[in-house]
């Protein structure tokens, strides 16, 4: 399941895209993530596209693709998307002889409309952030935060695949039935407790077929690569609704993902050993194995960013609320592959695995504003005056993620980022 690292990871790359070889871009030639783009104010379909600095490739009309169809790219077996990655390394570092002939594919990204990354076929969130679970659980079973049965599966839960958004669509604050404390009957209102929530998603390559598990060996040769995924929560909705069936309209509403897939290719430099704290169960046969307790971790570090509309107004890129890393998460993402498909469920190309909240140890980690104003109870100030429990229309949330270590270049996932617009008038 390790992936060893080869050429296409040597730090000393360079790009004759210039771009690509700033020190601070998320893009360099060591990364190389697809996704689907159209030239701004065309009609075009969707095209694939690999990021390279502030350019993208058309990778198609480079003739480095099958077709224009991302599924096409995705679906590939481990080998042949090893060797594609190798193809595009090579036709991009600096004293490339396709160079000349590649500049006419290339587009700038302030040229293009980024989509969501491929068609979600379909999507599950899991819960897979222990400190987040803990964090949460504490505000209503103080004596005993986490369920019995958390350390030992994987929880999640089927969402909507509808209502996932590519980076950039704002959405507006959903209505639902909410029941405030005191009141003897619910109404329908628009959520007054909108809350984001920090994950990855996973986006599956290769599917299974129906009825035939994925080994814990094998699931990640099912993984096209990794994006950061929102998943907006309306919180007072989901205090009413979720028992006893869990999310339903708190969570459909909106799902923001970013444009870009990480392969696992280019995160091999940054795997970590896999562990649990002492005391902690050990998990079952099926989610268990040498090679995922060597590598099973990908050391990826996540930020939190809110602009509200009044920093908007000033040029104020915002502040940033909160800081983690997927290191912390209690699930490594082929156990999640693993336990979904273990009962013989099957995935396709295109699918969506969210990660759940992804929070750290700290109370200053918590990957949601129910974490850091305690369930609403401690306002977090923004240093400029404001100060949020859950958010206001007109505030942006912005994530952000990307992986540093010692002798590997960094690479950064892009943003993540959608604005709150006020509900919708006349509903209800």
């Amino acid at each position: 399941m390790t992936l060893a690292g080869d050429a296409t990871h040597d730090p000393a790359l360079r790009s004759w895209v210039g771009s690509a070889n700033d020190p601070a871009s998320d893009f360099p030639i060591q990364n190389l993530p697809y996704g689907r783009f159209r030239r701004r104010g065309g009609t075009e379909p969707w095209r694939v596209g690999v990021a390279i600095g502030d350019g993208v490739l058309d990778l198609h009309a480079a003739g480095l693709g099958r077709g224009p169809d991302i599924a096409e790219v995705l679906s590939l077996p481990v080998a042949e998307r090893r060797d594609l990655r190798v193809r595009l390394s090579q036709a991009l570092r600096a004293g490339s002889s396709d160079e000349t002939r590649l500049r006419a594919c290339l587009v700038a990204q302030t040229d293009v409309e980024l989509g969501v990354p491929c068609e979600i076929r379909d999507f599950t969130d899991f819960y897979a952030g222990i400190h987040h679970a803990r964090a949460v659980g504490s505000l209503f079973r103080p004596d005993s935060p986490l369920l019995p049965n958390y350390q030992w599966v994987p929880i999640g839960y089927h969402g909507r695949a509808s209502s996932v958004y590519a980076s950039g669509i704002d959405f507006r604050r959903p209505h639902g039935q909410v029941k405030p404390p005191g009141e003897a009957a619910p109404r329908l209102a628009p959520s007054a407790r909108l809350d984001y929530e920090l994950e990855l998603g996973i986006v599956i390559g290769r599917g299974n077929e129906p009825g035939v598990p994925v080994t814990l060996a094998d699931a990640e040769a099912h993984v096209a690569g990794l994006t950061l995924l929102n998943d907006w929560s309306a919180r007072d909705v989901q205090a009413w609704e979720y028992q006893p069936l869990g999310p339903f309209l708190a969570k459909n509403f909106a799902t923001t993902v970013s444009p870009w897939i990480v392969t696992l290719e280019a995160l091999a430099p940054f795997r970590e050993r896999f562990g649990r704290a002492l005391g902690d169960p050990s998990p079952l046969p099926y989610l268990d194995s040498p090679a995922n307790r060597e590598s099973g971790v990908i050391g990826i570090e996540l930020e939190v960013w809110l602009q509200t509309a009044a920093m908007r107004e000033r040029g104020d890129r915002g502040v940033r609320l909160s800081t983690s890393s997927f290191r912390d998460a209690y699930w490594t993402l082929a156990q999640l592959v693993a336990h979904h498909t273990v009962n013989g469920c099957n995935l396709g190309t295109g699918d969506l695995l969210g990660t759940g909240t992804l929070s750290g140890p700290e109370p200053s980690q918590g990957g949601s504003l129910l974490e850091l104003s305690r369930g609403g109870q401690q306002p977090v100030p923004l240093g400029n005056g404001e100060q949020r429990t859950f958010l206001a229309d007109g505030d942006t949330v912005i994530l952000r993620g990307y992986c540093e270590r010692p002798g590997a270049r960094r690479i950064g996932f892009g943003e993540c980022r959608a604005t709150v617009l006020p509900a919708r008038a006349g509903v209800g």
